[in-house]
């Protein structure tokens, strides 16, 4: 018997009677993350980071049955000894490590390795078995330097200030937009954020996260404050009568699907910025090496063709489905 399983219902370990990101309510839940195609609505008990507690309480409306860990403390369940180590995706995004009898199996959730100066930076964590995400599992997606890409983001506001237009660039709530808040050059002009993402700020400020100073955007908001302004909203947003607010403006998206040409028209935005809060082709490869395992199992994402590269790599790996895709950045960014 395996010591963790895949099955409709989520990652399964039966020796311990829990669940991993389950996508159903079920009696025990250890969740790697707080994007909500990690963290679902339904379980009777919660086991997660101590930053992402209270991302679990605001976004799922869970106000009881979470039980929070620090980053490398051991939580043994009959007899599995489990720990969380950072993964790096997102504030309090984890990997999961489980070990019984000297087996040692590692669930990354979603990971990239590249610091990013507000998220806890990627742990390599040794193991026999590493279930890995490829949400970018093909050797197009290398990412460029954050520094020259938030060197772009940072001209484009400017150049749009001078213009007398307000800069609205779309990103996920939670994980992309913190990034951009704490990358860019405030100096620039003040950052406003749409009211999902500043109610995300404000949770993660009393959390005790360190995240430069941002503002809500005022209902009332008028021409001469918004015209050097930069503004942060989810994808959702753009499309919606939320935007009517402003009169000129420039529309832009940060995601790793910016990579490919032609993308940004799929958005309907003006530019598109490549930054992902995944792992690259690089990413991936460098990872698994580093964790000396053997037994490789790929989820979501390009998993049947990332599966098969390793296997030519002399990896045994094998692709399994599970019940969610990663957090799309094609969806929401």
């Amino acid at each position: 018997m395996s010591l963790l399983e895949f099955t409709e219902r989520g990652i399964y370990c039966q020796r311990a009677g829990i669940f991993i990101d389950p996508s159903q309510g079920v009696p025990k839940a250890l969740i790697t993350h707080a994007h909500s195609d990690h963290a679902r609505v339904g379980c009777q008990h919660y086991l997660c980071t101590r930053l992402t507690a209270p991302l679990l309480r605001q976004r799922l409306g869970i106000h009881q049955n979470i039980q929070a860990v620090e980053f490398g403390e051991s939580t043994l369940i009959n007899g599995v000894k489990f720990s969380f180590h950072p993964a790096g995706h997102v504030i309090g995004s984890a990997q999961i490590r489980a070990e019984f009898d000297g087996e040692v199996w590692v669930v990354s959730g979603d990971y990239k390795i590249e610091p990013d100066h507000i998220t806890e930076e990627f742990e390599i964590v040794r193991c026999h078995t590493f279930v890995t995400e490829s949400t970018f599992g093909l050797p197009v997606f290398q990412w460029p330097k954050q520094t020259l890409v938030f060197e772009d983001i940072n001209a484009w506001w400017e150049t749009n200030s001078k213009k007398g237009l307000t800069s609205v660039i779309s990103a996920y709530s939670l994980g992309k937009a913190q990034r951009i808040i704490q990358n860019v050059d405030h100096s620039i002009g003040p950052v406003f954020c749409h009211g999902a993402v500043e109610l995300t700020n404000e949770v993660l400020r009393n959390a005790g996260i360190p995240l430069k100073s941002t503002t809500l955007l005022p209902d009332n908001a008028n021409k001469q404050t918004l015209r050097s302004a930069l503004v942060i909203a989810p994808g959702s947003a753009l499309s919606s009568p939320w935007m009517r607010r402003f009169k000129e403006y420039a529309t832009a998206t940060a995601s790793g699907w910016m990579i490919l040409r032609g993308r940004k028209n799929w958005y309907h935005v003006d530019r598109g910025f490549v930054l992902s809060d995944h792992a690259d082709w690089k990413a991936l490869n460098t990872t698994i090496a580093a964790t000396g395992c053997e037994h490789v199992i790929v989820t979501h994402g390009y998993s049947d063709i990332f599966a098969r590269w390793l296997q030519e790599k002399g990896y045994r790996a094998q692709a399994e489905k599970t019940s969610y895709e990663s957090e799309s950045e094609g969806t929401v960014l």
